[in-house]
Protein backbone atom coordinates (compact mmCIF):
# COMPACT_ATOMS: atom_id res chain seq x y z
CA UNK A 1 0.00 0.00 0.00
CA UNK A 2 1.43 3.60 -0.85
CA UNK A 3 2.70 4.71 2.31
CA UNK A 4 1.14 8.11 1.80
CA UNK A 5 -2.12 6.25 2.00
CA UNK A 6 -1.67 3.99 4.94
CA UNK A 7 -0.92 6.92 6.75
CA UNK A 8 -4.24 8.23 5.99
CA UNK A 9 -6.22 5.68 6.88
CA UNK A 10 -4.67 5.44 9.93
CA UNK A 11 -5.70 8.94 10.75
CA UNK A 12 -9.34 8.03 9.68
CA UNK A 13 -9.49 4.65 11.57
CA UNK A 14 -8.43 6.90 14.67
CA UNK A 15 -10.89 9.88 14.06
CA UNK A 16 -13.54 6.85 13.77
CA UNK A 17 -13.11 5.06 17.11
CA UNK A 18 -13.59 8.57 19.26
CA UNK A 19 -15.67 11.02 16.66
CA UNK A 20 -19.36 9.91 15.53
CA UNK A 21 -20.03 13.02 13.05
CA UNK A 22 -20.57 13.18 9.08
CA UNK A 23 -19.79 17.01 7.96
CA UNK A 24 -20.65 18.39 5.02
CA UNK A 25 -18.90 21.46 4.68
CA UNK A 26 -15.34 21.83 5.85
CA UNK A 27 -14.01 25.07 6.75
CA UNK A 28 -9.81 25.55 7.40
CA UNK A 29 -9.38 28.32 9.80
CA UNK A 30 -6.16 30.65 9.32
CA UNK A 31 -3.97 32.72 11.45
CA UNK A 32 -5.59 34.24 14.06
CA UNK A 33 -8.75 33.54 13.08
CA UNK A 34 -9.60 30.44 15.49
CA UNK A 35 -12.02 31.82 17.23
CA UNK A 36 -14.56 31.45 15.09
CA UNK A 37 -15.37 27.95 15.55
CA UNK A 38 -16.25 28.86 19.15
CA UNK A 39 -19.75 30.18 18.64
CA UNK A 40 -21.17 27.41 16.69
CA UNK A 41 -23.81 24.18 17.97
CA UNK A 42 -20.47 22.08 18.99
CA UNK A 43 -21.01 18.31 18.60
CA UNK A 44 -17.73 17.34 19.67
CA UNK A 45 -13.90 17.81 19.52
CA UNK A 46 -11.27 16.37 18.84
CA UNK A 47 -7.06 17.21 19.49
CA UNK A 48 -5.01 17.19 16.34
CA UNK A 49 -2.30 15.13 19.22
CA UNK A 50 -5.12 12.43 19.65
CA UNK A 51 -5.19 11.12 16.11
CA UNK A 52 -2.48 8.95 15.56
CA UNK A 53 0.38 9.74 13.36
CA UNK A 54 -1.46 13.54 12.48
CA UNK A 55 1.02 16.50 12.00
CA UNK A 56 0.67 18.75 14.82
CA UNK A 57 0.69 23.01 14.37
CA UNK A 58 3.55 24.88 16.09
CA UNK A 59 2.21 28.83 15.07
CA UNK A 60 1.00 30.99 17.47
CA UNK A 61 -2.75 31.45 17.05
CA UNK A 62 -3.59 27.81 15.75
CA UNK A 63 -5.17 26.17 18.13
CA UNK A 64 -4.53 22.56 16.67
CA UNK A 65 -8.04 20.79 16.68
CA UNK A 66 -10.60 19.44 15.09
CA UNK A 67 -14.17 20.98 15.98
CA UNK A 68 -17.45 19.26 14.54
CA UNK A 69 -20.83 20.95 15.10
CA UNK A 70 -23.39 22.68 12.87
CA UNK A 71 -24.25 26.05 11.55
CA UNK A 72 -27.79 26.66 11.87
CA UNK A 73 -28.62 23.39 10.17
CA UNK A 74 -25.43 22.35 8.19
CA UNK A 75 -22.65 20.07 9.96
CA UNK A 76 -19.55 21.33 10.03
CA UNK A 77 -15.90 20.66 10.84
CA UNK A 78 -13.66 23.19 11.68
CA UNK A 79 -9.59 23.16 11.64
CA UNK A 80 -9.09 25.68 14.09
CA UNK A 81 -5.08 26.30 12.78
CA UNK A 82 -3.04 24.58 9.87
CA UNK A 83 -0.08 23.20 9.52
CA UNK A 84 2.51 24.75 7.00
CA UNK A 85 5.11 22.97 4.82
CA UNK A 86 7.80 25.62 6.62
CA UNK A 87 7.50 23.60 9.58
CA UNK A 88 9.42 21.11 8.60
CA UNK A 89 6.42 18.87 6.87
CA UNK A 90 6.67 16.74 3.67
CA UNK A 91 4.16 18.32 1.88
CA UNK A 92 1.58 15.00 2.02
CA UNK A 93 1.41 15.74 5.77
CA UNK A 94 0.65 19.72 4.97
CA UNK A 95 -2.39 18.32 3.11
CA UNK A 96 -3.22 15.42 5.17
CA UNK A 97 -6.11 17.18 7.12
CA UNK A 98 -7.76 18.42 3.72
CA UNK A 99 -7.88 14.64 3.03
CA UNK A 100 -8.99 13.16 6.09
CA UNK A 101 -11.88 15.56 6.59
CA UNK A 102 -12.93 14.46 2.72
CA UNK A 103 -13.05 10.95 3.89
CA UNK A 104 -14.80 11.82 7.04
CA UNK A 105 -17.53 13.27 4.30
CA UNK A 106 -16.83 17.04 3.26
CA UNK A 107 -17.90 17.47 -0.16
CA UNK A 108 -16.76 21.23 0.12
CA UNK A 109 -14.06 22.72 1.47
CA UNK A 110 -13.98 26.45 2.82
CA UNK A 111 -10.52 27.52 3.19
CA UNK A 112 -9.13 31.18 4.68
CA UNK A 113 -6.02 32.44 5.52
CA UNK A 114 -4.20 35.53 6.39
CA UNK A 115 -2.55 37.24 3.39
CA UNK A 116 -0.18 39.90 2.49
CA UNK A 117 -2.10 42.37 0.17
CA UNK A 118 -0.49 43.11 -3.87
CA UNK A 119 -3.17 44.10 -5.57
CA UNK A 120 -3.57 48.12 -6.07
CA UNK A 121 -6.08 49.77 -3.62
CA UNK A 122 -5.48 46.92 -0.92
CA UNK A 123 -5.04 47.67 2.56
CA UNK A 124 -5.10 46.18 5.65
CA UNK A 125 -8.54 44.73 6.34
CA UNK A 126 -9.71 43.99 3.35
CA UNK A 127 -11.23 40.50 2.58
CA UNK A 128 -10.51 38.97 -0.36
CA UNK A 129 -12.80 36.63 -2.47
CA UNK A 130 -10.20 34.14 -4.00
CA UNK A 131 -10.92 33.99 -7.17
CA UNK A 132 -7.64 31.57 -8.40
CA UNK A 133 -4.41 30.63 -7.48
CA UNK A 134 -0.61 30.39 -7.77
CA UNK A 135 0.93 27.34 -6.31
CA UNK A 136 4.04 26.77 -7.81
CA UNK A 137 6.26 27.58 -5.42
CA UNK A 138 5.71 25.05 -3.01
CA UNK A 139 5.77 21.23 -4.02
CA UNK A 140 2.85 19.54 -5.34
CA UNK A 141 0.91 17.49 -3.21
CA UNK A 142 0.51 15.35 -5.71
CA UNK A 143 4.04 14.32 -6.50
CA UNK A 144 4.47 10.95 -6.21
CA UNK A 145 2.68 7.49 -6.78
CA UNK A 146 -0.99 8.26 -7.76
CA UNK A 147 -3.48 7.86 -5.08
CA UNK A 148 -6.02 6.11 -7.45
CA UNK A 149 -8.58 5.57 -4.36
CA UNK A 150 -8.72 9.56 -4.25
CA UNK A 151 -8.34 11.00 -7.86
CA UNK A 152 -7.16 11.11 -11.12
CA UNK A 153 -3.36 11.06 -12.05
CA UNK A 154 -3.84 14.09 -13.70
CA UNK A 155 -6.40 16.21 -12.34
CA UNK A 156 -8.10 19.22 -13.76
CA UNK A 157 -7.28 22.66 -12.35
CA UNK A 158 -9.06 25.01 -14.57
CA UNK A 159 -11.53 25.90 -12.18
CA UNK A 160 -9.54 25.46 -8.71
CA UNK A 161 -12.55 27.68 -7.01
CA UNK A 162 -16.15 26.63 -7.59
CA UNK A 163 -17.92 29.39 -9.58
CA UNK A 164 -21.55 28.27 -7.51
CA UNK A 165 -19.67 28.75 -4.06
CA UNK A 166 -18.33 32.00 -5.42
CA UNK A 167 -21.47 33.33 -6.03
CA UNK A 168 -23.20 32.30 -2.84
CA UNK A 169 -20.05 33.83 -0.94
CA UNK A 170 -20.38 37.51 -3.17
CA UNK A 171 -24.33 37.18 -2.76
CA UNK A 172 -23.71 36.95 0.74
CA UNK A 173 -20.92 39.98 1.09
CA UNK A 174 -23.61 41.99 -0.55
CA UNK A 175 -26.88 41.45 1.55
CA UNK A 176 -24.75 41.43 4.70
CA UNK A 177 -23.06 44.85 3.62
CA UNK A 178 -19.56 43.54 3.75
CA UNK A 179 -17.11 45.03 1.02
CA UNK A 180 -15.30 42.13 -0.58
CA UNK A 181 -12.74 42.16 -2.81
CA UNK A 182 -11.35 39.65 -5.39
CA UNK A 183 -8.37 38.05 -6.54
CA UNK A 184 -5.76 35.78 -7.22
CA UNK A 185 -3.61 33.66 -3.90
CA UNK A 186 -0.51 32.87 -4.47
CA UNK A 187 1.41 30.39 -1.75
CA UNK A 188 5.15 30.95 -1.35
CA UNK A 189 7.12 28.62 1.27
CA UNK A 190 7.54 31.08 4.15
CA UNK A 191 8.45 31.16 6.80
CA UNK A 192 9.82 34.21 6.13
CA UNK A 193 7.77 37.31 5.27
CA UNK A 194 8.67 38.09 0.98
CA UNK A 195 11.53 40.77 0.04
CA UNK A 196 10.45 43.60 -2.13
CA UNK A 197 11.60 41.90 -4.77
CA UNK A 198 9.82 38.65 -4.37
CA UNK A 199 6.75 40.69 -4.09
CA UNK A 200 7.04 42.13 -7.19
CA UNK A 201 7.49 39.05 -9.15
CA UNK A 202 4.22 38.40 -7.46
CA UNK A 203 2.79 41.00 -8.91
CA UNK A 204 4.05 40.30 -12.71
CA UNK A 205 2.64 36.91 -12.19
CA UNK A 206 -0.89 38.34 -11.29
CA UNK A 207 -1.33 37.66 -7.79
CA UNK A 208 -3.06 40.26 -5.58
CA UNK A 209 -2.42 38.32 -2.19
CA UNK A 210 0.18 36.26 -1.23
CA UNK A 211 1.09 33.41 1.77
CA UNK A 212 2.56 30.44 3.38
CA UNK A 213 -0.39 28.32 3.14
CA UNK A 214 -3.84 26.83 1.06
CA UNK A 215 -2.73 26.65 -2.50
CA UNK A 216 -1.58 22.78 -1.78
CA UNK A 217 -4.39 22.37 0.00
CA UNK A 218 -6.65 23.66 -2.53
CA UNK A 219 -4.51 21.19 -5.10
CA UNK A 220 -5.20 17.97 -2.92
CA UNK A 221 -9.04 18.92 -2.11
CA UNK A 222 -9.33 19.40 -5.75
CA UNK A 223 -7.68 16.00 -6.89
CA UNK A 224 -10.18 14.80 -4.68
CA UNK A 225 -13.40 15.94 -6.19
CA UNK A 226 -14.18 18.31 -3.53
CA UNK A 227 -15.97 21.57 -4.29
CA UNK A 228 -13.61 24.34 -2.77
CA UNK A 229 -14.10 28.34 -2.38
CA UNK A 230 -11.72 30.50 0.06
CA UNK A 231 -11.27 34.05 1.66
CA UNK A 232 -8.10 35.50 2.38
CA UNK A 233 -7.88 38.81 5.35
CA UNK A 234 -5.47 41.01 4.04
CA UNK A 235 -3.92 41.42 7.24
CA UNK A 236 -0.80 43.44 6.16
CA UNK A 237 0.53 44.81 2.71
CA UNK A 238 3.37 43.14 1.32
CA UNK A 239 6.94 44.05 1.66
CA UNK A 240 7.94 47.04 -0.22
CA UNK A 241 4.06 48.19 -0.34
CA UNK A 242 4.06 48.25 3.44
CA UNK A 243 6.02 51.14 5.06
CA UNK A 244 7.12 49.00 7.30
CA UNK A 245 8.72 45.77 8.66
CA UNK A 246 6.40 43.02 8.72
CA UNK A 247 5.40 41.51 12.01
CA UNK A 248 3.20 37.75 12.93
CA UNK A 249 1.54 40.33 15.71
CA UNK A 250 0.39 42.79 12.66
CA UNK A 251 -0.84 39.79 11.35
CA UNK A 252 -2.59 38.54 14.50
CA UNK A 253 -4.28 42.63 15.19
CA UNK A 254 -5.59 42.40 12.22
CA UNK A 255 -7.52 39.25 12.22
CA UNK A 256 -8.61 40.41 15.48
CA UNK A 257 -9.86 43.66 14.37
CA UNK A 258 -11.71 42.35 11.40
CA UNK A 259 -12.73 39.37 12.93
CA UNK A 260 -16.42 40.32 13.39
CA UNK A 261 -17.24 41.08 9.75
CA UNK A 262 -15.28 37.87 8.70
CA UNK A 263 -16.74 35.64 11.15
CA UNK A 264 -20.60 37.06 10.23
CA UNK A 265 -19.55 36.09 6.46
CA UNK A 266 -18.45 32.84 6.81
CA UNK A 267 -21.27 31.38 8.69
CA UNK A 268 -23.80 33.12 6.38
CA UNK A 269 -22.02 32.07 3.14
CA UNK A 270 -21.79 28.14 5.17
CA UNK A 271 -25.59 28.40 5.51
CA UNK A 272 -26.37 29.59 1.73
CA UNK A 273 -23.68 26.92 0.51
CA UNK A 274 -25.37 24.16 2.78
CA UNK A 275 -28.67 25.03 0.72
CA UNK A 276 -27.05 23.85 -2.40
CA UNK A 277 -26.72 20.26 -1.49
Amino acid sequence: MNAVYEKLMKCYESFQKKIHFRPDVALVLGSGLGDHADSIQVEGVLDYSHIEGFPVSTVPGHRGRFVFGYVHDVPVVIMQGRVHYYEGYDISDVVLPIRLMKLMGAKKLFLTNAAGGIGEGFQAGDLMLITGQIGNFVPSPLIGPNMDELGVRFPDMSQIYDEDLRKVILGAAKDLGIPLRQGVYIQLTGPNYESPQEVQMCKILGADAVGMSTACEAIAANHMGMKICGISCISNLACGIADHPLTHKEVQDTADRVAPLFKQLIMESIVRIGKLG
